[in-house]
């Protein structure tokens, strides 16, 4: 057999921490990305990465964040990867450290850390609120580096296509395109690493995500045979800037920092904000979680701020129809109120009364400048008021997936985490193609907590370049074996696609389906969900499906033809949008980010443990973890997905304690 070669897919931190593990061992690399790798989207991640180094002498512990973690989650997620991600991410902290990543520090020249969501201890190291950017800066030197060595191989602006399997169903190699010729060729490769990131763009214009977060990569592997966990499960994170285009993430290293969240007691005051007294202001998370606060973990924050708007009436308005109020803030409108169980893309009317209030104007003008510049800037940009001067008015917005490709692992009897260097870890249901970072399932359950989304990114692709290496050093044949025909007969099969789309002349276009997709996404499968609404959001999906047999692309271009390229991941997402809706259908509980009122086990209001109703009230939450305590799978068939479950290992903590925020 020939050198082993891989290809990576995907250049945000998983795919460079691939790349860069499996080129350190001897093997070369084609890296492909949607674009220049350092635009991918780990560069918008703000508030910092997790790692318990103790700075701040809190008695911090890497059990205390494998417990974190994996309650955060609410148990939904294997333990051995949980523990062994939280053990290495002190080590990964200063690996990035010596790879030259300006990590914020005190002015005695040590690491800070800062608060984060779910937690009690400041676990977060960060630079700025810029982290992500500068982590991809340090890792991409590494791998620039070594492609300079000829290890690595970069082939940007190409997309993938699909995947090219032998007769015994082992990926041997990938189909791409190159998005400005629209050249479709196939590339062999003896294992494929998918490291392409989120899919927030099904919940598009709604969503922190950016444009190249559309899922179609994953979805593409989908419906050649990886298994899809945990779909149900999205984060819609409580503190984004809603606009026209998109909405805009407002860090939640804010409220660590102390920020406060906030509306007026009275939904008739009109006021400008800084002219509201304190004692007629409700800051509703610290009252109804006192211990945690502004700092409660994303599904309970951004379920909090959906009950003061949607439920109590009490949303601020927003600088438009209703008029500018003084220091940018607008004139709140108090007329239609409660939406029921719809999302925020009921017209301009609704929105402007779906805020809430995040408020810096208290802090030190200085430390918040320094600490979160890069939010200042964008808020001042996007919304014409500086966050020093009057609080920023905010909204949950679609941002992370907890769900994605399944993927395997190997558990270490003698540790119970994962058994380093396994070609177990991080695989797919395909042999010979792996997945890492938001595109896999494995570290974060039904929620994740802040600052472990770069954390998890960045060690599992490393893991998976591990495994990648052990998986190479088993091959008994390579992909240089397999007959030609095979990627021949593939790549005439994506041609074939291209040339119908382009080709195509119906009433239907892309971009207004993608737009349809979105809302459909936003208002019947967010933040709170029912099931009639998730049956309509079955069916609206199969409609817009059909429709794409009427397509109309609007141009036919042979060069750089981006609403080709668009048609498609639309398509894809429509998919993944299905598997998201039937595995929420399918799931009768509530649970993390997933929430239905009709089947809600609330905790007894003033009980705690010990007191009798709360007692029974834990008896009623373990007696439905016994039904429900279980990972979702979907596998692909052609008339829909198929939902199926698969127990979680728990051998590390027992779910005997109920989530508690108070």
């Amino acid at each position: 057999m020939s050198a082993p070669r891989v290809i990576v897919i995907g250049g945000g931190l998983g795919g460079l921490w691939a790349t860069l593990t499996i080129a350190e061992a001897g093997h070369r690399v084609m890296l492909f990305s949607l674009f220049e790798v350092m635009r991918s989207h780990s560069a918008c991640a703000q508030g910092g990465i997790n790692a318990v180094l103790d700075m701040k002498g809190q008695h911090d512990s890497v059990q205390q964040h494998i417990v974190d973690t994996i309650k955060g989650g609410s148990y939904l997620a294997n333990q051995p990867p949980i523990q062994s991600m939280c053990e290495d991410a002190p080590g990964l902290i200063r690996t990035f450290e010596r790879m030259g990543v300006t990590f914020s520090r005190t002015p005695e020249g040590l690491l800070d850390q800062r608060l984060f969501g779910g937690v009690k201890h400041k676990r977060t190291c960060f630079a700025g609120a810029s982290t992500g950017q500068q982590l991809l800066y340090g890792v991409d030197q590494q791998v620039r580096r070594l492609e300079t060595e000829g290890k690595v191989e970069k082939q940007e602006w190409w997309e993938f296509l699909s995947l090219v399997k032998d007769a015994d169903g082992v990926c041997r190699g990938i189909v791409a395109m190159d998005l400005r010729s629209l050249e479709v060729r196939a590339f062999r490769a003896d294992a494929v690493v998918l490291a392409t990131g989120g899919l927030g763009q099904i919940y598009a214009p709604k969503t922190t995500c950016s444009t190249n977060s559309t899922g179609a990569a994953a979805s593409r592997v989908y419906q050649q045979g990886a298994r899809f966990a945990n779909a149900e499960f999205f984060q819609f994170h409580p503190t984004a800037m809603l606009g026209e285009d998109k909405t805009r993430l407002m860090t939640e290293a804010a409220r660590g920092e102390g920020g406060r969240v906030w509306v007026p007691k009275d939904p008739n005051d009109r006021r400008a904000p800084l002219r509201i007294p304190e004692s007629e202001r409700f800051y509703f998370l610290e009252d109804w979680y006192p211990t945690y606060g502004n700092t409660v973990p994303r599904d309970i924050a951004s379920r909090a701020i959906w009950k003061v708007t949607r439920e109590l009436g009490l949303g601020v308005g927003a600088v438009g129809e209703f008029g500018a109020g003084e220091h940018g803030a607008g004139k709140r409108d108090v007329g239609k109120r409660g939406a029921g169980l719809r999302g925020a893309e009921e017209g301009s009317a609704g929105e402007s009364r779906d805020r809430v209030y995040l408020d810096l104007t208290h802090l030190d003008r200085g430390f918040v400048s320094t600490r979160l510049g890069a939010i200042l800037s964008i808020y001042r940009k996007f919304a014409g008021v500086d966050p020093l001067d009057a609080p920023m008015e905010i909204f949950p917005a679609a941002h992370y997936a907890m769900g994605g490709l399944w993927v395997d692992y190997e558990k270490d009897a003698a540790t119970g985490g994962m058994k380093p260097g396994s070609p177990r870890n991080h695989a797919t249901s395909i042999p010979g193609l792996y997945a890492c970072g938001e595109c896999d399932y494995a570290y974060h359950g039904a929620n994740r907590l802040g600052a472990n989304s770069l954390l998890s990114a960045s060690y599992s692709g490393r893991v998976a370049g591990e495994a990648v290496a052990s998986y190479l050093n088993g091959l008994e044949q390579g992909a240089d074996a397999v007959p030609a025909a095979l990627f021949e007969a593939e790549t005439a099969r994506q041609s074939g696609i291209n040339e119908r789309l382009t080709k195509a002349s119906g009433d239907q276009n892309p971009f207004r389906l993608h737009r349809e997709l979105g809302n459909l996404m936003t208002t019947k499968v967010g933040v709170v969900r029912d099931n009639a609404e998730l049956d309509a959001a079955l069916s609206g999906l199969r409609e817009i499906e059909q429709r794409f047999e009427r397509l109309d692309l609007g141009e036919s271009s042979r060069w750089a033809n981006q609403s080709l390229a668009h048609a498609r991941q639309v398509l894809d997402m429509l998919k993944l949008a299905q598997v998201m809706a039937a595995s929420a259908r399918a799931r009768d509980e509530c649970r993390g980010a997933h929430f239905k009122p009709a089947f809600d086990l609330a905790i007894p209001e003033g009980k705690f443990p010990g007191d009798p109703e709360f007692e029974t009230y834990r008896e009623r939450w373990k007696a439905n973890n016994a039904e429900w305590l279980k990972t979702t799978v979907a596998e692909h068939h052609p008339d829909g997905p198929r939902i199926g479950f698969e127990p979680v290992d728990l051998g590390l903590l027992a779910p005997d304690q109920p989530r508690d925020y108070r």
